[in-house]
């Protein structure tokens, strides 16, 4: 059974701007603390199908060590790297998030991307979160549980480039139109990491809204 008392009521702590050029990135440290975030991030872990993910390129299917799940409004497909998803039902753990991220950025989001990366070796290169299906005028909220990791961004124009470490129980605010000049990466390492769950909030123009 889902403990929710233990993280109705995050902690909202230092907002730290990492970018404010082409769109604003902002930075919450320990918005869930450490207990709510172990919590958290053991109830993903087993109440979800999480699947390796599968996406194109250079021409052929690749099949990634990270594991990935899809969840959203039933009508919020969803197609990245040449792979069209379709949503797992949200959870309740996922709709309490979802509920102090909608009220922390003043929208509404209809479904979350999860990324589990079982240790630093497994990583993310460089893209943007800028996908037909995305609401270009809505942000993107992403939280991190379990291991601290590199997160860079690099300008798309005059190659600007700017980090910070997503520390467990963090969110991180892109506001748009941040997707649109700015590229981001989850960088790798070799040092000895434990596991991360990323989850980024989104809002899909879905065929009601399109």
């Amino acid at each position: 059974m889902m403990q929710s008392l233990l993280f109705n009521h995050p902690h909202q702590d230092t907002t730290h701007t990492v970018l404010e050029k082409d769109g604003r990135v902002e930075y919450m440290p320990r918005f869930f603390n450490e207990d709510q975030s172990t919590l958290l991030f053991d109830q993903l872990l087993q109440s979800l199908d999480w699947q390796a993910d599968q996406i194109m390129m250079f021409g052929k299917m690749i099949t990634t060590k990270r594991k990935v799940v899809w969840v959203g409004d039933s009508d919020c497909s969803y197609t990245y790297s040449g792979v069209k998803k379709n949503p797992e039902a949200w959870t309740p753990e996922l709709l309490q998030m979802k509920a102090q991220l909608e009220k922390l950025a003043g929208c509404v989001f209809n479904s979350c991307l999860l990324n589990l990366y079982h240790s630093g070796e497994e990583g993310m290169g460089w893209h943007s979160d800028d996908e037909k299906e995305l609401d270009p005028k809505a942000p993107i909220a992403s939280i991190s549980l379990g291991a601290s990791r590199k997160f860079a961004f690099r300008h798309k124009i005059d190659k600007t480039k700017a980090s910070i470490i997503l520390e467990n129980g963090s969110v991180l605010m892109m506001q748009p139109p941040t997707q649109e000049y700015w590229s981001h990466s989850l960088v790798t390492t070799k040092l000895a990491t434990p596991a991360r769950i990323n989850l980024t909030f989104r809002s899909i123009k879905n065929e009601s809204r399109k």
